[in-house]
């Protein structure tokens, strides 16, 4: 099997093109997916608006006092705070993580997304619940 390097370049384009983080291809009997991890940093407060205290009660919200690394949602999808359900939680407020441990998973497309920790440090507020929608860049965690 002869792989087509234009056509991995073409995709690879379009992840930065689309902002996609993850793309399949298939043709045939031939199957390409090109994927990227973009997990950022944000140490930055996020004030609470006054909409934000009239979400739904499945929404925990940021509190005012919240500061500290931010871990960020790299995808849209549905967050899960264990591998499956009634499984041990990934993480949990006051557990000591490590960059590159898994934190949550975010479903997308039927495809189950690890999000890796990007900073070491103590959980201080887990910002979803399980089960719940998430936007790209939306904060998932915050550690101290």
């Amino acid at each position: 099997m002869k792989i087509d390097k234009t056509l991995i370049k073409q995709l690879s384009e379009y992840l930065d093109e689309f902002k996609l983080t993850e793309i399949e291809f298939t043709e045939k009997d031939t199957k390409i997916k090109v994927s990227k991890n973009n997990v950022s940093i944000n140490n930055q407060t996020t004030p609470i608006t006054q909409n934000a205290a009239n979400l739904n009660d499945n929404t925990k919200k940021i509190s005012k006092t919240s500061s500290g690394i931010e871990i960020t949602s790299p995808i849209i999808g549905t967050a899960y705070h264990a591998p499956e359900p009634g499984a041990k939680k990934f993480v949990e407020v006051g557990k000591k993580i490590k960059k590159g441990d898994t934190v949550m998973i975010v479903e997308a497309m039927k495809t189950m997304n690890h999000v890796p920790s990007t900073a070491d440090g103590i959980v201080k507020e887990v910002c979803v619940n399980d089960g719940q929608p998430v936007e790209f860049g939306q904060t998932i965690l915050i550690l101290e």
